[in-house]
C-alpha cells in the first residue's frame, strides 16, 4: 500500500505547486454584478462546489477534484471574485456578493441544487448561500473559518504561512486580469473578514441544511471551541476534528481531507430528495 501524500510544512507546495485541475470539463465564465467569474465543471454526477480559501484560487482543490470525480461527482471550481482569474469592481468584499456569484455559476452551468464544500472564505460564502437560499443547497462542508470576530486566534506568523502566502501571490501574478492587485485585494478582503459575517446565534439557528464543522487540530486562525459551537448551534450539526493538520488540510494531507468530505457527500446523498442535480 502507498503511504499517503503528507506535505505538512508546504515545502513540496513551496516547490512544486499543486497539481493541475483535470483538462477534460467545461469551463468559462460569467457576469455577475459588475464582476467576470471564472469556473470550470469537471466529470458527472450530483454536483459538488468547491469554493477556495482568502487569497487564493480554484486550483488549490487540485488534491480534492480527483478524487470527486473518481467518487462520482461532479466538481464544480470557482475563482471568487478578485482572485484568480476573476475581476472584482470597486465594492467593498461581502460574502453575500459572492454568495450571488456562486448562483449565478450554478445557473450558468443548470444546476439547480449542490453540495458545498468550502474552505476559509469559501466556507463562510457557502454557509451565507445556504442561509439566504436554502433551496439550491444540499449542505455544507463547512472548514476552518468563523462566523463572527471571537472565532479568531491571535495571528502568529509562522513558515507554513510564509510559504502558502508566497504561492498565493505569485499564483495571483500568474492568473489575474488585475495586474499589481494583490495587496489591495489582500487588505480588502481582511476588512471583510474582521467584520462578516458576523452571525450570532439567532442567524446559525436560521440555517435548514447539513452543516458539518470541520477543524484542522492545529488550525492557525480559529478557535476549536468557535467550531464546536457552530455545530452546536446550527440545526442537525456536526463537528469534525482532522488530526495532525492545519488551517491548509487539503494540501497538507489531501487523503485525511477528502475521507472527510466524501463521508459528507455521501449522507448528503443518502438524505437528499432527489432534488441534488
Amino acid at each position: 500500500m502507498a503511504t499517503p501524500f503528507h506535505d505538512d510544512d508546504l515545502i513540496h507546495l513551496a516547490a512544486h505547486g499543486v497539481p493541475p485541475l483535470p483538462a477534460e470539463g467545461v469551463s468559462g465564465y460569467v457576469d455577475n454584478e459588475n464582476a467576470r467569474i471564472w469556473y470550470a465543471g469537471i466529470g458527472a454526477g450530483p454536483p459538488v462546489v468547491l469554493l477556495h480559501g482568502g487569497l487564493g484560487n480554484s486550483g488549490n482543490w487540485g488534491y480534492q477534484v480527483p478524487a470527486l470525480v473518481g467518487a462520482g461527482y461532479k466538481a464544480i471550481v470557482i475563482d471568487s471574485r478578485g482572485q484568480g482569474r476573476s475581476t472584482r469592481d470597486a465594492r467593498s468584499y461581502s460574502y453575500e456578493l459572492m454568495a450571488s456569484d456562486t448562483r449565478a455559476v450554478m445557473d450558468a452551468l443548470g444546476v439547480t441544487k449542490a453540495a458545498f464544500i468550502g474552505w476559509s472564505d469559501g466556507a463562510d460564502t457557502a454557509l451565507v448561500l445556504s442561509r439566504e437560499t436554502p433551496d439550491r443547497s444540499a449542505g455544507v462542508f463547512f472548514f476552518a473559518c468563523n462566523v463572527d470576530s471571537t472565532g479568531t486566534r491571535p495571528f502568529q506568523p509562522t513558515p507554513v504561512i510564509d510559504r502558502i502566502y508566497n504561492h498565493h501571490a505569485k499564483e495571483y501574478a500568474m492568473l489575474s486580469p488585475l495586474a499589481g492587485g494583490f495587496e489591495a485585494m489582500r487588505d480588502d478582503l481582511g476588512a471583510m473578514q474582521a467584520n462578516q459575517p458576523n452571525y450570532g446565534a439567532d442567524q446559525l439557528r436560521e440555517v435548514a441544511v447539513p452543516v458539518w464543522s470541520v477543524l484542522g487540530e492545529h488550525d492557525e486562525f480559529i478557535e476549536r471551541e468557535h467550531a464546536e459551537y457552530i455545530a452546536r448551534t446550527i440545526p442537525g450539526a456536526r463537528f469534525v476534528l482532522l488530526p495532525e493538520v492545519s488551517h491548509f488540510a487539503p494540501l497538507q494531507r489531501p487523503e485525511v481531507f477528502n475521507i472527510e468530505a466524501l463521508a459528507f457527500l455521501r449522507e448528503v446523498q443518502s438524505q437528499s430528495d432527489g432534488s441534488l442535480r
